[in-house]
């Protein structure tokens, strides 16, 4: 409103331009002025001249409707797919192994679309997924409910790593029961790790201790020490394994499988180029050694 008034020099004309009636520009005008306590325009025989109050205001006003200007501009191109932001984050710090090159091959595809890790949501994922924080959470436990939708991405297998000198070390497979005297090193918190939660608790089995580290070469060196046995995806542990300074073990004779999965807000209504993205993210077993890819 202020800036109308300023650059047409009328009540009528900046009304015009507003699509509002003189009458209703003019109340406006003298509710402003009232909540601020200040003249912003002298009113002349046909022209409203802009006070030094009213400059202030312009140049505050040109600010403001410049950026609305620029965040218009950018929420329509997002939309035809010409730039925008994906916020991503993951419910483990693994994947940040293979997450950066499933970008920097989206990115040399859709050069203009940033994409951005969230790593303080790391582990709480759909928490952050749900309160806007993030746009993709990338987890291997889909939550239920009609508020999400879920795009399956691969099946990957945990397994058991432990010392070649470790006790267990003979057995061909291992079960929940042979944790109960033993030292399990798992992925912080204790109260959401697959181990903790899927496999001892299940079977009743209480560890003799639980060691928190959050990366995985962290736990991985733990159990080459001899210190504990820890529990992680076998692609994850592969140099590990090759350089035999850790054994795997698989649980009991099936293993430990699980789905992978990229999901987002039913309701939110994305630009294509996510799709794109989730996609890219269902071929990380070709582009990183990754598991297995889903087909379904």
């Amino acid at each position: 409103m202020v800036q109308a008034i300023a650059e047409d020099g009328t009540v009528t004309g900046a009304g015009a331009t507003l699509h509002l009636t003189q009458s209703a520009l003019s109340h406006r005008l003298k509710d402003l002025e009232d909540r601020l306590a200040v003249s912003l325009f002298l009113r002349r025989p046909g022209r409203m001249v802009i006070t030094s109050a009213g400059e202030r205001l312009l140049a505050s006003a040109r600010l403001v409707l410049g950026e609305l200007k620029r965040a218009q501009r950018e929420l329509s191109e997002s939309k035809n797919g010409l730039n925008g932001l994906i916020r991503v984050s993951t419910g483990c710090y693994t994947c940040y192994r293979w997450l950066p090159l499933i970008m920097s091959c989206f990115q040399a595809k859709f050069p203009r679309i940033e994409v951005r890790i969230d790593e303080g949501s790391t582990c709480q994922a759909i928490q952050s997924l749900v309160s806007g924080r993030i746009d993709i959470a990338v987890v291997s436990d889909v939550p239920e409910g009609e508020m999400f939708r879920s795009s399956p991405l691969f099946d990957d297998e945990l397994i058991f790593v432990l010392s070649p000198r470790h006790r267990l070390a003979a057995r061909r497979f291992l079960r929940a029961t042979d944790l109960a005297e033993e030292t399990v090193i798992v992925y912080p918190p204790r109260e959401t790790s697959t181990l903790v939660r899927r496999v001892l608790t299940t079977a009743g089995i209480r560890p003799a201790g639980i060691l928190e580290l959050p990366l995985t070469e962290a736990i991985l060196e733990m159990a080459a020490s001899g210190l504990g046995i820890g529990f992680v995806a076998e692609w994850a542990a592969k140099p590990h394994l090759e350089s035999r300074r850790v054994i795997a073990r698989r649980l009991a004779r099936g293993g430990y499988h699980r789905t992978w999965s990229a999901v987002v807000l039913a309701d939110q209504h994305l630009p294509e180029y996510f799709g794109a993205f989730i996609e890219m993210m269902r071929h990380t077993p070709k582009f990183a050694g990754v598991g297995r890819k889903q087909t379904t």
